[in-house]
């Protein structure tokens, strides 16, 4: 593998000036393309397709990841959001000889007083590491970039195809999770300690199934595509949530070995399969994404599941689009916020302070480019630091974007009436604590 430092900033990358860098130029540009509650911090086209990313939780280590579809993944230093620079990539040696995605999916986790970067790929037969899921890298000492290194793979026959979507999770029973999609009607759970430790043999610790008599919505489509997993402060469970074939599926993981469906959300018209699935804090609402042009990301109420009334759901309480022409992507909840990347229509943000009418209140356009290149292009990922509200997002063609929203300056559930569950992580004190926890 190849590791290249970088010492550029948010004024230049690969000899291209940038087309927005510092507060006033942000400012001219967000009339243009954006409402006037959204500032850019900082723009840094990267130079190839990029897919997911991650932004640090810790002020103290100001470091965002982003996936390169084409060969890795960079790092980004955001110490000065108005000036960030690039300070590493990495890559994959003899890319030429791989077929498939060096990168889709990253996210961060803490263990043993130690920071690491898992970095998922998808590489397909006919090339090397076609049974490559994940790679983890120690990221501990950054900035020193020559001490980032990779410290586990997972990588054998249960892994072939890779893993197109990863959601890291601090269990209750205190170990660091891993749940991965993979070719088959299940998601795989890895003990990412294990993976640490040298224990790869006994890494895989669980599988959470797709519902027997669910039908592939087209060939191939037999498991989950994505999903969350978050603590249910009320009922003090592990809960996944996942969308894959058939619609959506909340299951309680605490006993690992034993997953429970809870509900099911089935027989959705328009929905064939699910994707993107994400709780609000407290369990009760769910925002669901399908994956084709013209479907809104649907809103559904759990609770006459989670009661025991129903055992399945199929009809939404709401709907959100950005454009009803183009589609929206992943999302990241922050009560009562909603965080966007909406593929064409780039950052989007609406509010569900009432479910039955979500509403937009602030967007802004990374992706200006002809839409003759379908629906899916622009906008992938968008991340949120809790501490100070930092909006990060990657953009396919237009690189790394970071944002200010107007009186959004941190989350915390408690002050919303909300349990302090979102996808981040408290890695120290685990999810009990947390979910109770101003600061």
């Amino acid at each position: 593998m190849r590791i290249q430092p970088f010492g550029l900033c948010a004024g230049t990358l690969a000899g291209a000036t940038l087309l927005l860098t510092g507060p006033a130029a942000a400012q001219s540009d967000s009339e243009a393309r954006g409402s006037d509650n959204i500032e850019v911090v900082a723009h840094l086209p990267l130079g190839e397709r990029v897919s997911d990313i991650e932004v640090e939780q810790n002020l103290d280590r100001p470091y965002v990841y982003i996936a390169r579809e084409g060969r890795g993944l960079d790092i980004i230093d955001i110490s000065d959001p108005y000036d960030a620079e690039v300070i590493l990539r990495w890559s994959f040696e003899d890319m030429d000889l791989h077929v498939g995605s060096a990168g889709k999916d990253i996210k961060i986790f803490e263990y043993e007083g130690r920071n690491y970067v898992v970095h998922s790929v998808q590489f397909r037969q006919g090339g090397p590491d076609a049974d490559l899921g994940a790679v983890i890298f120690d990221a501990t000492d950054l900035p020193d970039v020559s001490k980032f290194k990779e410290v586990g793979r997972i990588q054998g026959p249960t892994e072939v195809g890779g893993f197109h979507n990863i959601f890291v999770y601090k269990h209750s029973n205190g170990r660091p999770l891993l749940f991965t999609t993979i070719g088959g009607p299940f998601a795989n759970v890895y003990d990412l300690g294990y993976v640490v430790d040298g224990r790869i043999d006994e890494a895989l610790v669980a599988r959470v199934p797709v519902p027997e008599g669910q039908t592939p919505g087209r060939a191939g489509a037999s498991g989950y595509h994505d999903f969350y997993t978050g603590y249910d402060a009320d009922s003090e469970q592990d809960r996944f949530y996942g969308g894959g074939t058939g619609g959506y599926y909340v299951y309680n993981v605490t006993d690992l070995e034993n997953p429970e469906l809870l509900v099911s959300l089935t027989g959705i018209n328009g929905v064939r399969r699910g994707h993107t699935f994400t709780p609000s804090p407290d369990g009760r609402y769910v925002i669901a994404e399908t994956e084709y042009q013209y479907a809104p990301l649907r809103i559904f109420d759990l609770k006459p599941g989670l009661d025991g009334e129903v055992a399945n759901i199929n009809r939404p309480i709401s709907a959100w689009t950005a454009n009803w022409e183009n589609l929206s992507h992943n999302h990241e909840v922050r009560w009562p916020y909603v965080f966007v990347s909406a593929y064409v229509d780039g950052l989007q943000v609406f509010t569900l302070s009432d479910p039955a009418n979500p509403k937009t209140i602030a967007h802004y356009d990374t992706y200006l480019e002809p839409e003759d290149g379908g629906v899916m292009n622009g906008s992938w990922g968008v991340d949120v630091r809790n501490a100070d509200g930092l909006i990060v997002m990657s953009d396919i063609q237009t690189g790394f974007w970071a944002f200010r929203m107007e009186g959004f300056a941190g989350w915390n559930g408690l002050d919303w009436g909300q349990p302090n569950i979102s996808s981040v992580q408290d890695w120290e004190s685990g999810p009990a604590v947390q979910a109770r926890t101003r600061n």
